[in-house]
């Protein structure tokens, strides 16, 4: 009968207990709806044509490498004279009305005294690549002199009325010329070229009713190998690289957001569905009895699997859908996707997340259906309610496997590089959790039995109803507090690891300065050579230059930076020989690329002239793979910032005018602020994953406890005939709430302590000083809270239903 009606009874089994597989329905359709809409958002995250750009039909891109995922190093220039060379042939080709070389310069326009409008992309440039937008002039003229500049309008400033322009060089007065109906500043030519860096793009302006192909076909014979002649949809390539940054870390916390939700559906329907099986023990030895084979018990379990995931899976997608959207401009809010990011609908993203949701839910039931299998006809109407055998022989050699791995990991943290320190850390917390969790029903009953011994010696029944069944229901208690030893352990990790690494690194960042104050960017993106020469501070000027193909990010230093820099010493040659064409090299690339002092290493700057330089010394604790005299690295520059600047000690920093768009702070507020976008980022990240692990062992508890009371009826059948009130049997029930919760909490606790001591060990090692662990406790109190307040909420309420019906 079972093998003609296999489907059907499925079905119908779905349809009888639905109860039973609501925890596996809303995990799968929850599941199912982050797979979609993030697959959605990941689909639509690619690189846009700037706005400013896309008035180009064709553009021309200097020769770049492609670079590692990951890195986001600036884009090669052409040295001046072949762009000048190359624009002129360009201009020449067939269909052409003008070929502008877009030469882009940090510019900020100070308002009431102060920076405003910061943005990440430069905003300055010369006048003939408004053409490239295309913006046209509103009101006004075209900038002729050197200090006319053409502004946005959306400024609010006329022509005719001056203007204060905050470059790299400090703020300088400006008269404005006209305005245009986009973002940025526009100077003439001749001044953009002395203030912006290399040229990296030329546009191809068109004449009208010009073929846009024939166009690109007779430009890219004329730039030859010396350009990459970019159409239509490829002129994405030359998106600013913050954004492409941005995209990156969009995609990663999308990639976090899918494998989690995998994992953790995975997780609950395998624990609904074991926990469903024990439960049932009854039914399958009398499916048993009567004629069913253990493959038609399996096939039984997997078309209840099936019929749950295709309902959950289509809710899910659908609901997936209508997420993507809002799921888009919460990205954009966070700063995971650069402004102008939308969300598009395909087919192929919901489809995919469907079959995900159909393979986890028959990934969850395979443990469960082949324990369900094993159950001898007539065994479980023998078996009584106490767990003689909760845990199989394979989860003890998993369980103890995992906990040993994590035992060893935890050791091999401390000794571990920067870079895998904190992979190891997760390494250990991972497979602690796994291992508890597979050993929960053999921790639980001696761990319960410790923490109820009061209640054993407390007057009253109800504290030895709550130690008894948490004793001899391994099985329930485990699969309860499995999901919250989950969260709990995950969350302390995470959390406190991102925490206690930021104090690390900010600790370190105080610890290897020598100065009294440091001067920060206060609204704008760096410091300009004003601000730092007001503050009468030492600074670096940050750089990236390139050998051959590779970027090497840079440093120019004077002699008084060089003395601040408390870590800093020449393990080879002299680093007071750094002067004209010179350069140190850190000991990492000194031995990637075989290079002593006396060598010669030629690299390309900014302004994309190649310029051999001598090797003068290798550094150890160089804040950089290169380090510079500030004077070669600023000629080759112009529109370099300095991130901060350093006043020696004993000296008092003076007050600092608004407009120069710079700060000072004392060295601990600089170490605490330094990396503040950077921590505020990987914050969100912690918090978005803490909270969807947070949502799911919602679900699993609150269906682990429904499933648990609705079986329970006779349990609170028999305590009423005893002459327990309501009161006392709804004590019970939530003491045992209660208990669990405590057992995940210590044991979550238990799993993620030995990763982050080995975490904290290491990063003491590295820094050379004591690192304090640094735990979030509000936020893991309330985790802690949430978990118990929805265990008694889910317990609880049904016990109540069920001792009223009695």
């Amino acid at each position: 009968m079972l093998r003609r009606r296999g489907v059907p009874v499925a079905l119908a089994s779905v349809r009888e207990r639905w109860t039973a597989f609501a925890g596996s329905f809303v995990a799968l359709c929850l599941g199912v709806a982050i797979v979609t809409a993030a697959g959605l958002a990941y689909v639509s995250a690619e690189p846009r044509v700037p706005d400013r750009l896309a008035g180009a039909p064709v553009l021309v891109r200097a020769p770049t490498p492609v670079q590692p995922d990951g890195v986001f190093a600036p884009d090669r220039a052409w040295p001046p004279e072949e762009a000048e060379a190359l624009a002129r042939r360009l201009a020449g080709v067939p269909g052409v009305a003008a070929a502008v070389a877009d030469r882009s310069f940090y510019a900020q326009a100070v308002i009431g005294g102060r920076p405003v409008g910061l943005r990440a992309d430069l905003q300055g440039h010369g006048w003939a690549a408004a053409a490239l937008g295309p913006y046209r002039l509103a009101s006004g003229t075209p900038p002729a002199g050197e200090r006319d500049v053409v502004v946005d309008r959306e400024l609010g400033l006329r022509a005719g009325e001056p203007v204060t322009l905050l470059t790299a060089a400090g703020p300088a007065a400006y008269r404005v010329s006209g305005t245009v109906d986009g973002p940025g500043f526009y100077v003439s030519d001749a001044a953009a070229a002395r203030l912006a860096g290399g040229v990296r793009v030329i546009g191809l302006v068109t004449e009208p009713g010009a073929d846009p192909a024939a166009v690109e076909a007779a430009a890219r014979a004329a730039a030859g190998t010396r350009g990459t002649v970019l159409a239509g949809d490829a002129r994405a390539a030359v998106e600013p690289k913050h954004d492409s940054r941005t995209r990156w870390i969009g995609t990663q916390v999308l990639a976090g957001m899918a494998a989690l939700a995998a994992f953790v559906s995975v997780f609950i329907v395998a624990s609904t569905f074991a926990f469903g099986v024990a439960q049932r023990r009854r039914e399958f030895g009398l499916l048993r009895a009567i004629g069913a084979t253990p493959r038609q018990v399996r096939v039984m379990m997997y078309g209840e699997a099936l019929a749950v995931g295709t309902v959950a899976g289509a809710a899910g997608a659908a609901l997936g859908i209508a997420a993507a959207s809002p799921m888009g401009g919460l990205l954009v809010a966070a700063g995971f996707e650069p402004p102008g990011f939308e969300v598009r609908v395909a087919a192929w993203p919901p489809a995919a997340a469907f079959a995900v949701g159909l393979v986890v839910a028959l990934l969850g039931t395979w443990a469960a259906s082949r324990r369900a299998a094993r159950v001898r006809p007539l065994e479980a109407l023998r078996e009584a309610a106490v767990d003689e055998r909760p845990m199989p022989r394979s989860r003890w050699i998993f369980g103890i496997a995992f906990t040993a791995g994590g035992v060893v990991l935890s050791v091999l943290t401390v000794s571990a590089g920067a870079e895998a320190m904190f992979n190891y850390g997760i390494y250990t917390a991972m497979a602690l959790i796994v291992g508890l969790t597979l050993l929960a029903p053999a921790v639980v009953p001696p761990l319960a039995h410790a923490l109820t011994w009061p209640l054993g010696r407390a007057r009253g029944a109800t504290g030895m109803l709550v130690r008894e069944n948490a004793r001899v229901a391994a099985r329930r208690t485990a699969s309860t507090a499995a999901p919250v030893l989950a969260t709990v352990g995950f969350a302390m990790l995470i959390t406190s690891m991102v925490q206690t690494t930021a104090a690390a690194f900010a600790a370190g960042r105080g610890a290897a300065v020598s100065a009294a104050a440091v001067v920060a960017p206060d609204g704008t993106p760096g410091l300009s050579d004003a601000a730092v020469a007001a503050a009468g501070a030492v600074a670096g000027l940050p750089g990236t230059v390139y050998h051959g193909d590779t970027p090497l990010d840079a440093l120019g230093l004077t002699p008084g930076a060089l003395r601040v820099a408390r870590d800093l010493r020449a393990v080879a040659g002299d680093l007071g020989r750094l002067r004209g064409d010179t350069v140190a090299v850190a000991s990492r690339p000194a031995g990637e690329l075989g290079l002593r002092p006396g060598d010669t290493l030629p690299v390309t700057f900014d302004d994309g002239r190649t310029v051999p330089l001598t090797v003068v010394a290798v550094t150890s604790g160089a804040p950089a793979s290169l380090l510079l005299p500030r004077d070669t690295l600023r000629a080759h520059d112009p529109s370099a910032l300095t991130a901060e600047a350093y006043v020696a000690g004993g000296a008092t920093p003076p007050a600092l005018p608004p407009e120069l768009g710079a700060r000072v702070l004392s060295v601990a507020a600089y170490a605490a602020s330094a990396d503040a976008e950077e921590d505020r980022l990987v914050w969100t990240f912690t918090l978005v994953l803490v909270g969807m692990s947070a949502g799911y062992t919602a679900v699993a508890i609150g269906n682990t406890l429904l499933m648990a009371t609705s079986g329970r009826r006779r349990d609170f059948a028999v305590l009423s005939l005893s002459g327990a009130t309501v009161r006392q049997v709804l004590a019970a029930v939530a003491g045992e709430s209660a208990l669990v919760v405590t057992l995940g909490t210590l044991l979550g606790a238990l799993a993620a302590l030995p990763a982050l001591l080995g975490l904290r060990a290491g990063l003491a090692e590295l820094a050379g000083a004591p690192v304090e662990l640094v735990l979030p406790w509000p936020l893991l109190a309330g985790i802690v809270a949430a978990c118990l307040l929805l265990a008694l909420a889910a317990s609880v309420l049904p016990a109540r239903l069920a001792v009223r019906r009695r």
